[in-house]
């Protein structure tokens, strides 16, 4: 195990995820690299006409502002990331797409020998009708998944 990709979101468990990962990546010698995944930007300023009545929205298209704002969100989240875990070896990256798909990829292109993630509670409904990220990594990954164990505190 020398490459040990950590995915973190904007969820505060993550400081817990970074920081188990991080612990196990020392003690195996490896190097760390931290990964957020924006899933689809554009969807986060497309500007929608009228519809169904609602004309909350104006005009077509993406709004590039907004767009730029999140990747610049994303920037400051992962400086933060890795200025919290002082350690100037560590990696960071961000990228874009579906969450899970896209951390697959990211692993496959990095050469990660080991993936960190938490596990989120979500209701059995959500479950059942979308799944999580670490059951569609679980199914589809070839790489070794250390699952980090987060629960809400009202949980």
């Amino acid at each position: 195990m020398k490459k040990v990709l950590i995915a973190i979101d904007y969820n505060p468990v993550s400081e817990k995820v970074a920081q188990k990962g991080y612990e196990l990546a020392q003690n195996l010698n490896a190097e760390v690299c931290l990964l957020h995944v924006l899933d689809d930007v554009g969807f986060y300023g497309t500007q929608y006409p009228t519809f169904m009545g609602y004309d909350g929205y104006s005009g077509m298209g993406p709004d590039l502002d907004v767009a730029m704002e999140m990747k610049n969100i994303a920037e400051e989240f992962m400086n933060s990331a890795k200025k919290h875990l002082n350690d100037r070896q560590v990696k960071t990256h961000i990228a874009e797409g579906p969450t899970a798909k896209t951390i697959l990829s990211y692993a496959e292109e990095w050469g990660a020998s080991l993936l960190v993630m938490g596990t989120h509670s979500h209701s059995v409904l959500e479950k059942l009708f979308l799944g999580t990220v670490a059951e569609k990594i679980l199914e589809k990954t070839e790489i070794p998944v250390y699952l980090v164990p987060v629960k809400d505190k009202a949980n």
